[in-house]
């Protein structure tokens, strides 16, 4: 009998909740899903990516991740450690003005969520194309491992990137 892990749980948790907002709720339009083992590293990724149903120029993804430490002390029940996986969350615009646009964006982050998650704001743009766009990537990390006692915050989470979708969608 195959006993799911830490990772296996909250995938199944957070993607439960958020097709319930895509299929239910008609909140969101889910626009891309990974489930990834990695073999060489032995490591587990998954990731839903998706935008507001009324606004779609805004994306954000949820990416959950464990890798072989936590998995091998889940496994081994190590009675020392806490398995547990990391949770970042992107969100994905187009900016023109850099300054203006990239100051609005790290103000609107730091309201919604702690003032410790420093939002990471990273610009691209394609060479040789004749564009004054930019492609904005927006990282927020949290600093702990999360584990099934956060099962019961994945709605509070959930409603916090709605609410930022929502005001990026204004920048």
């Amino acid at each position: 009998m195959f006993d799911p892990t830490v990772f296996d749980n909250l995938k199944v948790a957070i993607e439960n909740a958020v097709y319930d907002l895509d299929n239910l709720d008609s909140r969101i339009n889910i626009t891309q899903r990974t489930d990834r083992l990695e073999m060489s590293v032995m490591s587990r990724e998954f990731g839903v990516q998706f935008s507001l149903r009324e606004q779609p120029s805004v994306t954000a993804e949820l990416q959950l991740k464990m890798d072989l430490n936590n998995l091998a002390a889940e496994i081994l029940e190590m009675e020392d450690q806490t398995p547990g996986c990391s949770l970042l969350l992107y969100f994905d615009m187009k900016i023109r003005e850099i300054e203006t646009q990239c100051s609005r964006i790290e103000n609107i982050l730091t309201d919604i969520w702690k003032p410790e998650l420093r939002p990471v704001q990273t610009l691209s743009q394609t060479y040789g194309e004749k564009t004054s766009t930019y492609q904005n990537r927006i990282e927020l990390r949290f600093s702990r491992q999360i584990n099934e006692e956060q099962m019961e915050d994945i709605s509070e989470l959930l409603e916090h990137v709605l609410l930022t979708l929502m005001e990026l969608n204004k920048v």
